[in-house]
């Protein structure tokens, strides 16, 4: 087949992604602001869908990162069957625990799918061992740090409003939730957005038609930041659900409280040009803020199968893309 249909597959696979990353995650940034009627399920959406837009456009780090750190993709033979695998290890999973209502992470499943596919293709010795050290950091720290977060901010609001009424605290939280829900918005398009964008940008690197991932096209930024929104409007009631109604009773303090946590970590790893799990940050930050409004509050039981799922993730997308670059390499 010629590299140019393999290519062709491939921005239409990672577009795919993008839009199935939208709606999958949708929910990371307007669950709680649903759950506490701060806004409509109509206006966080298409909220979510501008600000997730604005920020894809703006950032480049995590696709250089994505695009260049795991493997070089000048140095793979059958580069672009890689990520065609790497891509179709990704959606399946996404579809899979979408379906199911499970906030897993889009991010987890496409870092897991590009190593296993790399790894069916050129063996163990063609990763980038530091580098996918440094994005393998970033995904376990992030959530961690996303949890302290939520627990210390929550903690710290809850001194200064201790005497407050609770009409007028939820009022007040209520309004400012609706700029939280932008702020958090825009830093997962600058996150989440980037990857499909060095992912394609990996794939023309590899087929010839671009020298290195120093540089990611103007149609490619535009692309994938269109797909991320266009997904983020279809929705992902299933998901949302589940982290706005499900892991505690959240009120407006307790979504402002997670909303600036997580979208604050998120931004950071951005600026550092690190991929991290929004899922998994947003997650961690209701968590930590739950825990410090009261332990008990929360569902473990249901946090533990979510935090189950993170784990499973790399290692099923890794196995998954393995073999699914194999049944590939058939038509090579």
């Amino acid at each position: 087949m010629d590299i140019y249909i393999w290519v062709g597959i491939v921005i239409f696979l990672a577009l795919g992604f993008d839009f199935i990353n939208g709606f999958h995650d949708t929910a990371n940034a307007i669950a709680t602001t649903v759950s506490t009627r701060a806004l409509s399920p109509r206006k966080a959406i298409i909220l979510a869908s501008v600000m997730n837009f604005v920020g894809a456009i703006m950032f480049t780090g995590v696709a250089k990162t994505i695009g260049g750190k795991i493997a070089n993709p000048a140095t793979l033979d059958h580069g672009v069957q890689v990520v065609v695998a790497t891509l179709i290890g990704a959606i399946a999973w996404n579809l899979l625990t979408w379906w199911f209502g499970i906030p897993s992470s889009s991010s987890h499943a496409l870092i897991g799918s590009l190593t296993g596919a790399v790894v069916s293709s050129a063996g163990l010795d063609a990763i980038n061992g530091s580098g996918f050290i440094d994005i393998l950091k970033a995904l376990i720290l992030s959530p961690l740090i996303a949890f302290a977060g939520g627990f210390i901010v929550m903690w710290i609001l809850k001194q200064i409003f201790a005497k407050s009424s609770p009409h007028l605290i939820n009022k007040g939280f209520r309004s400012g939730q609706i700029l939280t829900a932008a702020f958090q918005s825009f830093t997962h398009g600058t996150n989440d957005a980037q990857k499909a964008m060095g992912i394609i940008t990996f794939a023309l690197v590899t087929a010839g038609i671009q020298d290195n991932t120093d540089h990611i096209p103007l149609w490619v930024k535009v692309s994938a930041a269109t797909a991320m929104a266009l997904g983020t409007s279809i929705g992902g009631w299933k998901i949302i659900k589940t982290m706005g109604t499900k892991i505690f009773k959240i009120e407006p303090i307790n979504g402002f409280a997670a909303d600036i946590t997580s979208a604050t970590v998120i931004l950071t790893a951005t600026m550092t040009h690190l991929p991290v799990s929004t899922t998994h940050v947003i997650t961690s930050s209701i968590l930590g803020v739950g825990s410090a409004k009261r332990f008990s509050a929360v569902k473990w039981d249901l946090a533990g199968k979510i935090i189950i799922s993170w784990i499973i993730t790399i290692p099923i997308t890794m196995i998954l893309a393995a073999v699914l670059y194999q049944i590939i390499a058939l038509f090579i």
